[in-house]
């Protein structure tokens, strides 16, 4: 299943990897691609979206 964020919140590689880490806790063979010029996150994973949304804000970022 792909999913897709915004998180308006990264604004450097360093929160791209943040982000990624979080992600692959949920899901570690999780395909993660962040686009930190539009500040897209687009997931293709099989966990719920719920969850990679709860790993996403712990790691202090925001989701629209």
């Amino acid at each position: 299943m792909t999913l897709e964020f915004k998180v308006p919140s990264m604004v450097c590689n360093g929160c791209v990897e943040t982000v990624t880490k979080a992600i692959k806790t949920v899901e570690s063979d999780a395909e993660v691609d962040i686009n930190l010029e539009t500040k897209m996150v687009k997931i293709d994973a099989k966990a719920s979206p719920e969850s990679i949304k709860q790993a996403i804000t712990a790691t202090g970022h925001t989701i629209e």
